[in-house]
């Protein structure tokens, strides 16, 4: 099957705007600085789209030293990468039934966020230290299933602050799908951004193909695919207005509704060596799970 890593992007504050990247290094955390900072409220959960839906209009840049924040109405911020605007003392904050260690940045930061989004709230960043592991069960159920390819994946795979897995990836021939029966009920495409994957593959895989896929390799990066991604309200949002829709949210719900929810998209473990870099037009391969 002849495919191509036809984008990779980047979402520096889970839920925030992502970065749309001509290459990027990638480790088993996942590509880099992705999902590494995130926002908490007063009462200190994480903060995401599906409340606060202005988090779209968040825009993230990175600089040679920076994280550069803009939003409409505000002055652009800039946050060290280097983690010299840390305030001391590491916390654990939750995500979902996982938690994790994670640093405050300035109170600045934080009221640079609250001003904005017109509520208290705080950015973190994830600790050097913090080892939060991607689901267990679900790795070990495709470990089960692919002895062969298993010892590749042993051990941990430590990410930050996404959903569960270190790496989101979709096809274009999936969202071609959706789009070509959103369009059949007159209601206009969307674009990849609704689904804030990290890959995009393109080319000889068939629609939802990707749910029948065991691995795919690019540039000596092999990504195994170990659970479906189960969809919330966010694909509902236009990442560039910040407005909310009930499509194409309630069209997927129509034809793929599976045992797990709504699904779209694949989350992945991997298995990088060294140095490993991936980059838009990569040759990928794909396994099937057959």
């Amino acid at each position: 099957m002849s495919a191509r890593i036809l984008s990779l992007h980047i979402y520096p504050i889970k839920s925030c705007a992502g970065i749309d990247l001509a290459e990027s290094p990638i480790d088993r955390a996942g590509l880099a600085q992705d999902r590494r900072w995130m926002l908490i409220s007063a009462d200190g959960q994480f903060m995401t789209q599906r409340q606060w839906p202005a988090m779209a209009l968040i825009r993230t840049a990175l600089t040679a030293g920076a994280l550069r924040l803009s939003a409409p109405g505000m002055a652009d911020l800039d946050v060290p990468l280097d983690g010299s605007g840390l305030e001391p003392g590491a916390e654990t904050v939750a995500v979902w039934s996982d938690t994790i260690s994670a640093r405050r940045e300035s109170t600045a930061v934080g009221q640079w966020f609250s001003d904005f989004l017109k509520t208290p709230c705080r950015l973190l960043k994830v600790d050097a230290a913090a080892e939060r592991n991607a689901k267990p069960d679900w790795v070990s159920r495709w470990v089960d299933a692919h002895p062969d390819l298993a010892e590749a994946f042993a051990g941990e795979h430590h990410f930050g602050f996404a959903d569960g897995f270190p790496l989101l990836i979709a096809n274009q021939a999936s969202l071609d799908d959706l789009n070509a029966r959103l369009q059949a009920k007159g209601v206009a495409p969307v674009p990849m951004d609704r689904f804030r994957p990290n890959i995009v593959v393109e080319g000889e895989w068939e629609p939802f193909e990707e749910d029948h896929t065991a691995m795919i390799t690019a540039n000596g990066v092999r990504m195994a695919f170990v659970k479906p991604c189960t969809r919330c309200s966010i694909p509902d949002i236009d990442q560039r207005t910040a407005q909310q829709y009930d499509e194409p949210g309630r069209t997927l719900a129509g034809y793929r509704n599976l045992e797990i929810g709504v699904v779209f998209g694949q989350n992945a473990i991997l298995d990088a060596p060294a140095g490993a870099r991936l980059k838009v037009g990569d040759a990928v391969e794909i396994e099937l799970d057959f």
